[in-house]
């Protein structure tokens, strides 16, 4: 699926109607640690909220169980009033119950009160982008994907997008309403979701992958660290690249609270893999189950 390097785009249309840059932010790591409470330097979480947008990122992606809360009052705190064309993907669905525990709740009632808290807390009447953090076994899924649904026909948010999901699972959502994005575990080195990838792409479904590096095929990781020594990057900026060159759908949310891991987590979208760079990278990579 790798796309040739005059078809490669820089940019992405969600829903069709929301152009944004595919090398985004993900704010999960700018709370406290186990993504639990405040962050230790808050000042430096709000300088790099600013500057990710002073670089380019148009897209940025939290989640009410960030912290909880505590990611999307960050981001209004740094960012509010929105620049214009700025894009804020939230996601509810997952309860906390302390550092690094994370439990699935999508009931209506349960995914109400976290999209008034997240509209609250980010400052927005209508959110471009909510998307659904896990299907609850314990919910039937048709109840969940009718609140969803509901909610988008009163105008609270724009698109609806699912996360940790198989092709059945999208197709039994687009009865409901429009997919427009799938947020799956995926990286070079650990490529299950690849059907899920490939659905996508063929109808124009933003992916985004989260662990973009997972560290579960050493072989990959010798060939990696082979082609970022070549240009003088690092693995993960490598391993961001080869994404941005699989497929035109993938939209990257690497997410950091550091300012010099933000610049250069952002210097990934200039890297310009060779064919012979891609071949490599192609090569001994069974899909990791």
């Amino acid at each position: 699926m790798t796309i040739k390097k005059e078809n490669f785009e820089k940019t992405f249309r969600i829903g069709d109607d929301l152009t944004v840059n595919r090398l985004g932010f993900g704010a999960m790591r700018i709370t406290g640690k186990g993504v639990w409470g405040q962050p230790e330097n808050k000042n430096e979480a709000l300088k790099v909220l600013k500057r990710a947008v002073e670089l380019g990122v148009n897209f940025i992606d939290t989640a009410d169980s960030y912290g909880p809360h505590v990611s999307e009052e960050l981001i209004a705190e740094a960012l509010y009033p929105y620049p214009k064309g700025l894009v804020i993907g939230t996601k509810g669905g997952l309860l906390r119950s302390g550092p690094n525990e994370w439990s699935g709740d999508a009931s209506p009632a349960h995914l109400k009160e976290a999209l008034e808290g997240s509209l609250k807390r980010l400052k927005l009447d209508t959110i471009d982008l909510y998307q659904l953090h896990r299907i609850d076994a314990k919910v039937p899924a048709e109840k969940t994907f009718e609140f969803l649904k509901r909610i988008q026909q009163e105008g609270k948010v724009k698109h609806i997008g699912l996360s940790e999901v198989s092709v059945g699972d999208i197709k039994k959502a687009q009865q409901y309403f429009k997919v427009v994005s799938v947020q799956n575990m995926y990286s070079i080195d650990n490529r299950k979701w690849e059907t899920v990838l490939e659905y996508c792409n063929n109808n124009k479904i933003a992916f985004i992958p989260w662990y973009p590096l997972s560290g579960g095929n050493t072989e990959k990781l010798e060939v990696l660290r082979k082609i970022a020594t070549q240009h003088n990057t690092t693995i993960h900026q490598i391993a961001l690249s080869w994404l941005l060159h699989h497929a035109n759908n993938i939209l990257l949310i690497p997410g950091t609270s550091n300012l010099n891991h933000l610049e250069e987590n952002m210097k990934s979208i200039s890297i310009e893999l060779t064919d012979r760079d891609l071949e490599e990278l192609a090569q001994n990579n069974p899909y990791t189950i």
